[in-house]
């Protein structure tokens, strides 16, 4: 068990956690999971690679990562958040009588779900260690600009959406937490 925390405290989970919570982001973010089926995790991952790193990822990278973690986001993550919002209902019912019962089993599955996504960085985190280690380092910003639009191209975003309110804050974001730590 202790040889799997550094994977899940892994560097990539704390820039996600830090850039998550910067203001507007978990908006911009959650909004293209709805609209595009993207996978949140992959654009930080992205965000990431880029403005910490300094590394530029390939389309085929963004696609080799998003098959790597596909079949755990599917059937896990996808799984749990679709537990989560159909408790939601059941949670704010008034008139439902295991209101209270129904809002502990949302919190409970909450906290899997954040979990499962923990997990999921912690794979991509190790699959980066392997896959793209050796990529040459770039600027951080223009990496990270490149890797953000290839996540979107990857998610066939429209063309407006990638000059977006969402790029400019994950950006910010992102540049503030590596400044952060320098």
């Amino acid at each position: 068990m202790a040889s799997e925390t550094p994977a899940l405290d892994s560097p990539l989970w704390s820039f996600s956690l830090a850039v998550y919570g910067a203001e507007g982001v978990a908006d911009e973010c959650l909004a293209l999971q709805e609209a595009l089926q993207l996978d949140v995790n992959i654009l930080l991952f992205a965000a990431y690679m880029g403005a910490v790193e300094g590394v530029g990822l390939s389309a085929q990278d963004v696609a080799a990562a998003v098959e790597a973690v596909s079949p755990w986001h599917g059937e896990i993550v996808r799984a749990l958040r679709g537990v989560r919002r159909a408790l939601k209902p059941l949670s704010l019912d008034e008139s439902n009588p295991l209101r209270a019962a129904n809002a502990g089993l949302r919190a409970e599955v909450k906290a899997a779900e954040l979990r499962s996504e923990q997990i999921e960085q912690a794979m991509l985190w190790l699959w980066s260690r392997r896959q793209v280690w050796e990529h040459g380092r770039g600027e951080p910003g223009v990496a990270l600009a490149a890797n953000l639009e290839r996540v979107l191209a990857h998610y066939r975003a429209p063309a407006a959406t990638q000059g977006a309110a969402m790029l400019r804050r994950l950006r910010a974001a992102a540049l503030l937490f590596q400044g952060s730590k320098s």
